[in-house]
């Protein structure tokens, strides 16, 4: 039997705020978009527990975080911070095994089914890794023990903050029973409605369908929840975890159809996101631009190339051309630049044109992220970004 771990930080950004400003310990921490007062755009990243207690939540406008919690304490996002975090952590899982999957930031599956025999039982071993981590980083973290994946990311869950769930073989359907159908992976509120309409509120009640009848009503889906609500979930942990895409977004503080102030900004995000992809060693085979009407309707376009790119000018020529596609019927609400279908430098080299006209400017971007990180991230800008 497989012993795989689900290990989530608790509130992580909000916690590292309280950590690195112990006068924040024990108010309500909210990440995100300065609230101006109820007026602010965009939304909160994360918050901390005692935000929860008023009803905020991540995703929320960070507007209607201020109404639910004037008192709050609202701070920008600090993300070169939470990923030196994040590296210390992921530090502390690989010193117990080598099958280490991230999620994300803060997420991560462990098997360490074959860590037992030098390291102890798996519940020791999961008890060692959350000390670790307090004693690493200050934080805490909630661990979820199980046969599987499915399993494990539902015991971590259970009891935030600071907890451990351990789910056993025998244990799995009483485990299951009574937990609500959007507990499964691929209900979303539409799947979650459609069950409910069929008599399906619990897990312990979809196991009682038979395959032929969900598969029936649900298709594919159908199949996947028969296993799940039964507890079987044969993926492995991955190790060597890559990132599917990069990006930067911004909301504005006025909703705008200024074209001039749109193409500044996508070069900006491009800028942002090209950093990145030299800070982590990628290229990208695909560039998505995301806009968000003012009348919150979001739409996307994405284009794949035929080289791999890593500066800002190029991500920009080619966000600016799937920009030029849109119709600028609406002012423009929120706008985003992503890189895609990332590879890892020198990973299959590709063949070079003859005249490698994009070295000269991949060089200078390399150069820029050296001034910045010696001087800061202000020490150098674009003319246009003075405007």
């Amino acid at each position: 039997m497989r012993s795989i771990l689900h290990v989530d930080m608790d509130a992580f950004y909000a916690s590292i705020e309280q950590l690195d400003h112990p006068e924040y310990k024990g108010k309500p921490v909210i990440v995100g978009a300065d609230p101006k007062g109820g007026k602010g755009r965009g939304v909160v990243a994360a918050c901390s527990y005692e935000a929860r207690t008023f009803g905020v939540r991540s995703a929320l406008p960070i507007s209607r975080a201020w109404k639910l919690c004037p008192e709050g304490v609202y701070v920008r996002p600090r993300m070169k911070r939470y990923v030196e975090v994040s590296a210390h952590v992921m530090e502390v899982f690989r010193r117990y095994t080598d099958l280490v999957e991230p999620v994300s930031i803060d997420e991560a599956f462990l098997d360490i089914t074959g860590s037992a025999a030098l390291l102890g039982r798996p519940d020791q071993i999961a008890l060692s890794i959350k000390k670790e981590i307090h004693q690493t980083t200050g934080l805490t973290a909630s661990v979820g023990l199980a046969p599987n994946k499915f399993l494990a990311k539902i015991a971590s869950d259970l009891r935030k903050p600071d907890g451990l769930v351990v789910v056993q073989e025998k244990d799995i359907q009483e485990f299951l029973h009574g937990l609500p159908i959007s507990r499964l992976w691929g209900v979303g509120p539409k799947t979650e409605q459609r069950l409910r309409e069929m008599g399906f509120h619990t897990i312990g009640q979809l196991t009682a369908a038979s395959r032929e009848s969900l598969i029936r009503s649900l298709g594919s889906l159908g199949e996947h929840l028969f296993h799940l609500s039964r507890g079987k979930d044969n993926r492995p942990v991955v190790p060597n975890w890559e990132a599917k895409s990069i990006g930067s977004e911004t909301t504005f503080d006025e909703d705008t159809d200024d074209r001039e102030l749109l193409l500044r900004t996508i070069l900006e995000l491009s800028d942002h996101v090209a950093e990145r992809l030299r800070k982590d060693g990628y290229r990208a085979r695909k560039v998505t631009l995301k806009l968000r009407y003012s009348s919150f309707s979001t739409h996307t376009k994405q284009q794949s190339l035929d080289k791999r790119i890593q500066t800002g000018e190029e991500l920009a020529q080619i966000a600016r051309a799937l920009f030029s596609q849109f119709p600028l019927t609406q002012k423009i609400r929120l706008i985003g630049v992503s890189a895609g279908d990332l590879h890892r430098d020198g990973e299959d080299p590709e063949q070079l044109p003859l005249f490698a006209y994009s070295n000269g400017k991949e060089k200078l971007g390399h150069t820029v992220d050296e001034i910045k990180q010696r001087f800061g991230t202000d020490a150098l800008r674009r003319g246009s970004q003075l405007l």
